[in-house]
């Protein structure tokens, strides 16, 4: 089984999380987050010195690059894993593979979040606070 492991370039637990996934036999996709902490700041910086507003550096080759890559590994998963809290691309993600690919997409929390979002369901299959639970619903996905 193929996850794809989606959350934020500031979430340092990542990769610990993808490890355990690994470990237990999946094929984890988390490859994304060796770009660093502040990769998606770097980009706009970037792209803003050189005079670009967003909607013409998401034109630009970095960006398309980096999104046809993350949309590849999107297309070959089994299960999406969301390590929250969540930004809006990982939201993208995640509603991309449970609505367009029909794929389960679990949500993994230390604890609730301050701000609660009803819209969730739409990209999130379950919620889960503790890894033990979601390894136990990857068994059944």
């Amino acid at each position: 089984m193929v996850i794809y492991l989606s959350g934020s370039l500031r979430t340092q637990s990542v990769p610990e999380l993808g490890k355990a996934l690994r470990a237990d036999g999946y094929d984890v996709f988390d490859d994304w987050h060796a770009a660093g902490p502040r990769a998606d700041d770097e980009w706009q910086r970037y792209e803003m010195h050189r005079g670009r507003n967003m909607r013409d550096a998401l034109r630009g080759y970095a960006a398309m690059h980096v999104f046809k890559y993350d949309l590849h590994h999107l297309d070959r998963s089994d299960v999406g894993v969301a390590l929250g809290p969540i930004g809006k691309s990982t939201f993208g993600e995640m509603v991309y593979l449970k609505r367009v690919r029909l794929k389960p997409v679990y949500m993994l929390l230390d604890s609730d979040p301050e701000r609660w979002d009803n819209m969730l369901p739409l990209g999130v299959s379950d919620i889960f606070y503790s890894v033990e639970d979601l390894r136990n619903a990857l068994r059944r996905s």
